[in-house]
């Protein structure tokens, strides 16, 4: 699948970082300049390592392995769930519960529950309680699904995780190094990606940047399944539109600044002279 443009990431802002007295120094490899305030991102870095890490993701889902799929944050939460749903995998949109990876037998009985307690209506068992029982027992299946529903699907610890905001999801990083299980993530400047074993540098707080990377790894996911079909000659692959291929709605115009964090906005404010000069001072750099 062709590898994502330098337009589109452009485009989509996945250059901005956030503010210059807000950097990791870890980050400096990444970083391509400086510019009113707010750190830039190399593109060209992020072209590479994007396609590297497409390539781990797809080669592990070729293999048989599940892709986790994390990000909590307001910015990620629909994009998490839509691409994750396009390709299958498992997620994690709301809160991130302690223990998801390193209490795993735990979550499995959570879900397990849950799915006990949805045969309760379905068999109209639940009519047999008292209405403050029944009560209980719709808001406990409301709860849990709002927690566990992205991981119903998930029979055994994921073989891969992949995270957006990595210092948000702190816990969720944690987790998945004591169990040594990689992760891939987009790394914004403000965070350390020693932890990382597959880092794309990108903005993570605008809602185009995250898309657009997003459906990329839920577009690698898609083809690693194909693969996996090839080599066991299963059922014909259905066709599947690339998320590269789809345009984020036209009619939704933003301006630079709305590519930005908000800690980052609060600061600065972007001329659109300005955003021109960095972008022909990447393409220079090509």
């Amino acid at each position: 699948m062709p590898a994502v443009s330098m337009k589109a990431l452009l485009e989509s802002g996945v250059h901005f970082g956030h503010r210059t007295n807000k950097w990791n120094p870890r980050m400096r490899p990444y970083i391509f300049t400086e510019r009113n305030g707010i750190h830039i991102l190399d593109l060209q870095q992020t072209v590479k390592l994007l396609d590297e890490a497409y390539n781990q993701v797809r080669d592990v889902v070729a293999a048989g392995g599940t892709i986790l799929f994390v990000g909590t944050k307001r910015q990620a939460q629909e994009t998490i769930e839509e691409e994750a749903r396009r390709c299958g995998m498992p997620f994690v949109n709301q809160r991130w519960l302690g223990g998801t990876l390193t209490n795993w037998i735990t979550i499995q009985q959570r879900l397990v529950e849950l799915t006990r307690l949805e045969k309760l209506i379905e068999s109209g068992e639940i009519s047999l309680l008292t209405k403050k029982e029944g009560l209980l027992i719709e808001r406990e299946i409301v709860r849990l699904n709002t927690r566990l529903s992205g991981l119903r699907e998930m029979k055994k610890l994921p073989d891969m995780v992949f995270v957006v905001d990595i210092e948000r999801e702190e816990t969720a990083v944690n987790e998945a190094v004591s169990k040594e299980i990689p992760l891939v993530a987009l790394v914004d400047t403000n965070c350390d990606p020693h932890n990382i074993d597959y880092v794309i540098p990108s903005n993570d707080d605008a809602i185009r940047a995250i898309k657009l990377l997003v459906g990329r790894i839920a577009d690698a996911v898609i083809e690693g399944k194909s693969m996996r079909k090839d080599i066991e000659e299963e059922t014909p692959e259905t066709e599947v539109k690339s998320h590269i291929s789809r345009k984020i709605d036209e009619d939704i115009e933003l301006a630079d600044e709305d590519l930005l964090g908000e800690s980052t906005r609060a600061k600065i404010v972007f001329e659109k002279p300005e955003v021109e000069e960095i972008i022909d001072d990447a393409e220079d750099e090509e």
